[in-house]
């Protein structure tokens, strides 16, 4: 079959789900009935797992980041050569992969972790190595002008890392952090498939039922989509509130 005579096909069944919907009033009169009563079970899915689910990885990820962006940026070799590892190999392997070896590989050598704590770990580990590398670039972006005038007025190493150097490398390193933030809130569907009743999982429970796959589906993502427009416009406004400290 020709690339043409499947996207022909596709369309004809697109048009023959659409025009079902359109001239059935009882079928359509059903999937609103469904719409309305799994908006309830997916709001809650996403206020109970999903948004506690990045927020909590978020969090623990931006902590590892920091660690292992100064053990990047440290002078000790074998720090390096351990952060230079970590970051290797979770920015090398899929998502999905890591959060399968935590849940269903390591019961294996006898360490069982719950589903959601599993999920807490693999996103962690996800966030803290990619994150690292923009805490690291944000950090070497910093004039060196600011360490000397730093070391001139007395300062330790670790007093003009956290009074002078880290206050301004955050205020570089927030855009992109904003959106690895949003990215984070769409994977966290990928615990669905280690068993963590989030939205998307819920979604699937629903569409198990009643097998209006498109519908459920559809419903999730305009959810994730809300979610994410919102925290869009929280990135904007932090973006112009940390651009006025910001010399131009």
């Amino acid at each position: 079959m020709t690339v043409r005579m499947k996207k022909s096909l596709r369309n004809g069944l697109v048009k023959m789900y659409l025009n079902n919907i359109m001239t059935d009033q009882d079928r359509t009169a059903r999937l609103i009935e469904i719409a309305k009563s799994s908006l309830q079970p997916l709001l809650e899915g996403a206020v109970l797992y999903t948004i506690p689910l990045t927020v909590i990885t978020f969090i623990i990820g931006l902590l590892l980041a920091v660690l292992t962006a100064l053990a990047r940026l440290s002078s000790i070799k074998i720090l390096q050569m351990i952060a230079r590892v970590y970051v290797s190999a979770i920015r090398g392997t899929p998502l999905l992969v890591q959060l399968f070896i935590i849940f269903y590989g390591l019961p294996t050598i006898g360490i069982i972790i719950d589903p959601f704590p599993s999920a807490v770990i693999g996103f962690s580990l996800s966030v803290g190595a990619y994150a690292s590398e923009i805490i690291r670039a944000a950090i070497v972006s910093i004039p060196k002008g600011q360490w000397e005038a730093a070391y001139s007025i007395g300062m330790s190493y670790t007093q003009a890392l956290k009074r002078i150097i880290l206050p301004q490398a955050s205020r570089v390193s927030i855009p992109p952090l904003s959106n690895s933030f949003i990215s984070l809130v769409k994977d966290t569907s990928l615990a669905a498939m280690i068993l963590v009743t989030e939205m998307f999982r819920r979604a699937q429970e629903i569409a198990a039922t009643n097998y209006e796959f498109l519908l459920l589906y559809s419903e999730a993502a305009l959810i994730y989509w809300v979610i994410c427009f919102l925290l869009s416009i929280v990135q904007g406004r932090l973006e112009s509130r940390f651009d006025r400290y910001v010399a131009k």
